[in-house]
């Protein structure tokens, strides 16, 4: 048996659960899973994050190109030795950066390679989605600030380039 929820549906169960005693509740479906628990903090907490996480697996986030921005001339604290002639390659979105398409692939882009519009330069790994990322510069690779494997936050810098 097959189970969708459209977000009306899934707003008035947890409306009904946040009404009733229940304490635990447990819903699986094909693509989707519904847990809540009372008595971990507050209720109202504990059901706005079962709708974050249905919301963001009902709604998985779009593929998205790079967003590059030039550096600005006042570089945040966190981030050492920032110049602003490059332009920064940051994260659209939360997730694993990778920087080969497979395992056993060589990288997509190296310290000194040449890159183009449109070309892939890592791939963001979210919810069990490859989102490819394609640079919207030409330019040179300078740094890449993130390891292989690693997970990543929105809007942190993954690598600098100089553009051409």
């Amino acid at each position: 048996m097959t189970m969708n929820l459209d977000h009306e549906e899934l707003h008035r169960l947890l409306a009904t659960l946040a009404e009733s005693d229940i304490q635990e509740f447990r819903l699986e479906g094909e693509d989707f899973c519904l847990e809540v628990k009372r008595n971990l903090g507050s209720p109202s907490d504990s059901i706005a994050s079962q709708k974050k996480i249905i919301s963001e697996e009902i709604d998985p986030p779009p593929q998205r190109k790079i967003e590059a921005s030039p550096v600005s001339s006042t570089p945040p604290p966190s981030v050492p030795g920032s110049r602003s002639d490059l332009v920064e390659v940051t994260a659209p979105m939360v997730g694993t950066f990778y920087r080969a398409p497979g395992p056993e692939e060589p990288p997509f882009v190296d310290i000194g390679s040449r890159i183009s519009v449109g070309q892939a330069v890592c791939i963001l790994e979210a919810m069990k989605l490859m989102n490819e990322l394609e640079s919207e510069v030409s330019g040179e690779v300078i740094e890449i600030l993130v390891e292989n494997g690693t997970p990543v936050e929105f809007g942190q810098v993954l690598m600098r380039l100089k553009p051409v």
